[in-house]
């Protein structure tokens, strides 16, 4: 019976690993191998270059701006939509059942849109002539304000991360919400009748029993804003928008293999995104699960 039960699992389980390996971990294995070589994507033959391709990153302008751009919407987009997400969903469970659910529905409705169709969206919205956001400051007498958003160096990033944050901070109400909802009501009530404020129970109380969602928040979060192509790639024109502001390394991978035919030097800078992806997740979950050790 045992033997039995174990080649039925072995017989489910191989041909799953077998695509895993060839359509998952085989791409993977081939670009480490193409970061490595001159490779244009065209020619059959590549020619074996070794680290040259990594050391080239060090000294690439324009990648060392995606890198800092991309350090900065690390920065900034997980906190802001994390905060935000928390404090939206604290609100939302004092409210009334139903309107809580209806303003659940509200916030979530960005996540059933395509994030191009919000990148477009947003264009529009940016527009300097005609656009929602300098409309809107004009009709309010506050036309000094306005700006062309994606135009100028100093608004083109801070607009593009408004973007990300906008998309993306419903989805965690949703989650929060549901976290909050499964803790006790016993412990709301408990730290009611000690005194505490609001802001004592949501410290006290909310946050720590919350804290595993908003590590997870916090990975997903991380990884599109070492991502953030498909946002930066519609919404700003040129290379990285007006002075590289709005460049990002899965920007300048694009152009470095689709423009100029360098499939080699893009994979390093595909692999270099990977290990900091794959650095940041592992930093989060360790840092996650060390305060759990803590606190048993």
């Amino acid at each position: 019976m045992r033997h039995g039960r174990r080649r039925f699992l072995i017989g489910a389980l191989v041909p799953a690993l077998v695509l895993h390996v060839v359509f998952v971990l085989s791409p993977y294995a081939q670009a480490f191998w193409v970061s490595l070589t001159d490779w244009t994507g065209v020619a059959g033959e590549a020619r074996f270059v070794g680290a040259d391709n990594y050391v080239r990153l060090g000294g690439d302008s324009l990648f060392l701006d995606a890198v800092r751009n991309n350090a900065l919407l690390l920065l900034v987009v997980p906190l802001v939509t994390i905060a935000l997400g928390l404090f939206l969903a604290s609100m939302l469970r004092t409210s009334s059942s139903r309107l809580g659910q209806g303003y659940r529905i509200v916030y979530f409705f960005p996540q059933l849109l395509s994030l191009v169709v919000v990148a477009v969206l947003w264009s529009f919205v940016y527009n300097p002539n005609t656009g929602l956001l300098n409309s809107g400051l004009r009709a309010a007498g506050l036309g000094g304000l306005a700006q062309s958003w994606l135009a100028e160096p100093a608004f083109a990033l801070p607009a593009v991360m408004a973007v990300l944050i906008w998309s993306s901070v419903g989805f965690y109400v949703v989650l929060f919400s549901a976290a909050i909802e499964g803790i006790p009501r016993d412990l709301f009530e408990a730290a009611l009748l000690d005194g505490a404020g609001k802001w004592a129970t949501f410290s006290r109380v909310t946050l720590p029993l919350v804290r595993e969602s908003v590590q997870v928040a916090f990975v997903y979060l991380g990884i599109a804003a070492l991502d953030a192509f498909a946002v930066v790639q519609v919404m700003t024109v040129g290379p990285g928008g007006p002075d590289g502001a709005t460049e990002v390394i899965g920007l300048s991978l694009y152009r470095t293999a689709f423009t100029y035919g360098k499939f080699g030097y893009a994979s390093a800078m595909g692999v270099a995104l990977f290990f900091a992806t794959l650095t940041l997740a592992v930093l989060a979950l360790r840092s996650g699960r060390k305060e759990r050790l803590e606190l048993a």
